[in-house]
């Protein structure tokens, strides 16, 4: 059960609340996101700006509407044309509205696939052994929650916020030529609310970045007793940890509050200012009316005043949009900075135009293609590969003498090898080193080509490792077989399962190969386990197979039945296959021996 490093309830030291300032790199990185998708987010921005000069044509109409009907007693048949040009814009600013809306979730979408393949990337890149010493449950919230964190930044406040930027400033400047008065009023009252929202935003993000910590922590601290759960009933621990995750959950609660507190602070400062200015263009014009005020020039007619005043709240429109989506600025600067945290940096997610996407499918077929890598050939998958190592030197977290000190093991393409030495003594360390699970120093080549050459999603294809606990995921069994080949056909996937003896105990159940599997392959033995995924690598065509105790659950008459299945399978390719059982190795080439951190003939 993986270890949660923080308190359950979040807590984090003075120095760490300390660092609530995001730093520029991460700020840059934030803002470069929206150059993915730029036609959507140009469309979701530039939509509310249309709408807006559509809204100046509208409110301009409707004024001299009114004021022909009201102050001219203009017939309502000759305003037929101008109330239907009303309509029509109407319409038309909804549909912008509709568009940028759509616009902005599409793009939202983009960048949040291309996070999180990017972040999925890093984790598949750092390897086991990166990922073995983080909490899972951050990690996983990472990907998922504090992504998910960033969609409403920029499907709706970097649109919220251009127009907050421009169109208050645009309608002030339009009103000043009608009435300098009330564009006067409009130029000095809407900068105030972003001044006030920002200073209002400073504690809303360092509260957004507390709060998002917080809760991947118990994301974390749920997932492992989760994960435990059984272990934790066993010993009767379960009331006591139940408790843990209810104080937990409320402490995430009390900073959930707080955002929002903060969040309904910003609100309400808007509100103020905003009803403010459009109460004393109110009390402006209707004292003007009254004969109270006389400041302008010439005499106020009602089509000036009515446009005015109903271009007053639209002003400040834009400002209460920016304000319902300032707090998801707060919230993405949080989650960015979780996500550098836990990934030990950002993920770069920026691809050029012309690179081509490539799909699965087309990395299968890439890598069943000879390609040159300097001098060399890659060798086709399927065909046997040498390994070369001289001079290994593995270390492993915890231990500070090398797992493998300048250990060396050669084996020629084709040949069949078996690996054994005492429990702890790095046979499970020297496979993941081989196929690039686990660091280590030393020139290690495959099939003549140097592995830190080789193309990650070649060298899975070229690249066979069956440890000693496979994982088995929540599904039926032929779903976890076919793991090994996604679009195997039904024959395949029996066919392997016969060959890996799943048949032995998956015919008796009613469903077959059908039957479906709880979390981790709950339900299945160690050894049946282990023969799910065996059958997994009869629908490969791997070059080098690296197997770790395939045979270690299994009694002696099914061992032998396995490993001839095994043996067969791997003619014409390379075998290294780690175990404790002399009958096992005694049936391949030759023995290495794992002695003292060295590697030495048997």
């Amino acid at each position: 059960m993986t270890r949660v490093q923080q308190g359950p309830s979040g807590a984090t030291s003075a120095s760490t609340l300390g660092a609530d300032k995001l730093p520029r790199e991460h700020v840059r990185w934030l803002s470069a996101q929206a150059r993915i998708p730029r036609v959507p987010l140009a469309l979701a921005i530039a939509a509310p700006l249309l709408g807006g000069v559509l809204l100046l044509v509208q409110a301009w109409l409707l004024a001299q509407v009114l004021d022909a009907a009201i102050a001219h007693q203009v017939p309502r048949t000759a305003l037929v044309g101008k109330i239907s040009v009303i309509i029509v814009l109407m319409v038309v600013r909804a549909g912008l509205a509709w568009v940028s809306e759509r616009a902005g979730a599409r793009a939202a979408e983009d960048i949040k696939q291309r996070i999180r393949l990017a972040l999925f990337d890093r984790l598949v890149s750092r390897g086991p052994v990166w990922s073995r010493a983080r909490v899972s449950g951050e990690l996983a919230s990472g990907i998922v929650d504090q992504v998910e964190a960033l969609d409403s930044f920029f499907s709706r406040y970097l649109p919220a916020a251009v127009s907050a930027a421009l169109l208050p400033i645009t309608f002030a400047v339009v009103l000043l030529p009608f009435d300098w008065i009330a564009g006067l009023l409009l130029l000095v009252t809407a900068p105030l609310i972003p001044l006030f929202m920002a200073l209002v935003g400073w504690g809303a993000e360092a509260a957004s970045r507390r709060h998002l910590r917080a809760f991947a922590r118990l994301s974390g601290f749920f997932a492992d007793r989760l994960r435990g759960l059984s272990t934790l009933k066993l010993y009767g621990r379960a009331q006591a940890e139940a408790t843990s995750v209810a104080t937990a959950s409320e402490a995430v609660r009390q900073r959930t509050m707080s955002v929002l507190r903060i969040a309904f602070l910003s609100s309400a400062v808007l509100e103020f200012f905003a009803a403010l200015g459009v109460a004393g263009m109110a009390v402006y014009f209707g004292l003007t009316y009254l004969g109270f005020l006389d400041l302008r020039a010439t005499g106020l007619t009602l089509q000036v005043g009515l446009f005015c005043l109903l271009m007053a709240p639209e002003a400040y429109a834009p400002l209460r949009q920016f304000a319902a989506h300032y707090h998801d600025r707060a919230a993405a600067r949080a989650a960015t900075a979780q996500i550098a945290t836990a990934f030990e940096g950002l993920p770069e997610t920026l691809r050029s135009e012309a690179e081509p996407v490539m799909t699965p499918a087309d990395a299968a077929d890439d890598a069943r293609l000879p390609e040159r890598t300097g001098s060399s050939t890659r060798p086709l998958a399927g065909v046997a590969m040498s390994v070369s190592a001289p001079g290994l030197t593995v270390h492993a977290p915890g231990r500070s003498a090398p797992v493998l000190d300048a250990a060396s093991i050669r084996l020629a393409a084709g040949e069949q090898v078996a690996l054994m030495g005492p429990s702890g003594s790095g046979k499970t360390t020297l496979l993941e080193t081989l196929c690039r699970l686990r660091p280590g120093q030393g020139a290690i080549e495959l099939g003549g080509i140097p592995l830190a050459d080789w193309d990650e999603s070649a060298l899975r294809t070229h690249v066979a490792l069956i440890g000693q606990k496979p994982f088995l995921f929540a599904g039926s069994i032929a779903d976890n077989i076919r793991l090994g080949r996604p679009d195997a056909t039904d024959a395949q996937v029996h066919e392997a399962a016969r060959r890996a003896y799943v048949w032995e105990f998956a015919s008796p159940l009613p469903a077959g190969l059908d039957t479906e599997l709880g979390t981790r392959g709950r339900g299945l033995s160690g050894g049946q386990a282990q023969r799910v995924a065996l059958a997994r690598l009869f629908l490969r065509d791997p070059g080098l197979i690296l197997l770790d105790e395939p045979t270690a659950h299994l009694d002696g008459a099914m061992q032998m039945q396995v490993l001839d299945e095994i043996l067969a399978f791997a003619q014409g390719r390379t075998l290294l296959l780690a175990t404790h059982a002399s009958a096992v190795a005694q049936r391949l080439s030759r023995t290495i021996q794992v002695v003292h951190s060295k590697l030495e003939p048997a």
